[in-house]
C-alpha cells in the first residue's frame, strides 16, 4: 500500500486573523484529534494536502509528521469546503494507535452493469457499507464490487466480498449487497363488463324455482 505523507508545522496563535493570516501563505489550518479527547492544531502546505486529498479516501491512512519530531497515523475526519473559491479551507484528522484494532464502515461501490438488465431486470442494491475490524494499516481504501456477471434473480451477498488479509468482516454475511430481478408484470385493467361481473352479489342472481 501507497505511504501517504505529509509535512505540517504546529500552531500557536488562534482567531479568525491567525487564520486567516495562515491561508494567504497557502497553508491549511487543520487539527488532529485522538480518541482520548485530545487536539493538536496544525496547518500543512496547501498544495501538498489539494494533490492528496484528491486521491484518498475516509479510509485512507495518512502519517502526519509535525515540525519533524512527532508523527501521527491518521484519517481525515472531516472538512470545510469553499464552493466560491472551489477548495477546501479546513480539515479535521483524526489519529488512531498503532498496533491497536480498528473497528469501522466502509463505504461499497458498485462497479459494471449486468447483461440482464440490459434485457429488461433491475438492479436493486441492498446495505450500502461494509463493518471490518483491522489494524489502521490494513484497512481497505475502498471495497469495490463488481456486478457484471449478475443473472436474473441472482445476487451478491457479503460473504461473497474477498478482502485483504488481516481484515476481519462483522457484518451479517447474509445480508444482500446486490441482487438483479425482472419488474413485476402489471395485471391489464379489467373490462367494464369484467368490472360489472366482478362486482354482482348474489342477490343480483336469478333465484331457484321453489320446489312444491
Amino acid at each position: 500500500m501507497e505511504e501517504r505523507v505529509l509535512t505540517a508545522c504546529r500552531r500557536t496563535d488562534f482567531g479568525k486573523a491567525a487564520t486567516a493570516k495562515c491561508r494567504r501563505a497557502n497553508r491549511l489550518p487543520a487539527v488532529i484529534y485522538d480518541n482520548a479527547g485530545h487536539s493538536t492544531a496544525i496547518d500543512v502546505p496547501y498544495r501538498d494536502f489539494e494533490k492528496l486529498f484528491k486521491t484518498v479516501t475516509e479510509s485512507t491512512l495518512i502519517t502526519v509528521k509535525v515540525d519533524e519530531k512527532d508523527e501521527f497515523e491518521v484519517f481525515i475526519k472531516d472538512y470545510q469546503y469553499d464552493i466560491v473559491n472551489d477548495k477546501v479551507f479546513h480539515a479535521d484528522f483524526y489519529a488512531v494507535e498503532r498496533g491497536q484494532l480498528l473497528r469501522t464502515k466502509i463505504q461499497i461501490r458498485l462497479s459494471g452493469s449486468p447483461e440482464a438488465c440490459r434485457q429488461g431486470a433491475v438492479l436493486e442494491t441492498g446495505i450500502a457499507e461494509l463493518e471490518v475490524e483491522c489494524l489502521p494499516r490494513n484497512l481497505p481504501e475502498r471495497i469495490v464490487v463488481n456486478v457484471e456477471k449478475l443473472g436474473a434473480n441472482e445476487a451478491i451477498h457479503v460473504r461473497d466480498i474477498e478482502v485483504s488479509e488481516g481484515v476481519k468482516v462483522l457484518t451479517d454475511p447474509d445480508l444482500a449487497v446486490a441482487m438483479v430481478k425482472f419488474a413485476k408484470e402489471e395485471a391489464p385493467a379489467p373490462t367494464e363488463e369484467a368490472a360489472s361481473a366482478e362486482g354482482a352479489t348474489p342477490a343480483d342472481a336469478a333465484a331457484p324455482e321453489a320446489k312444491a
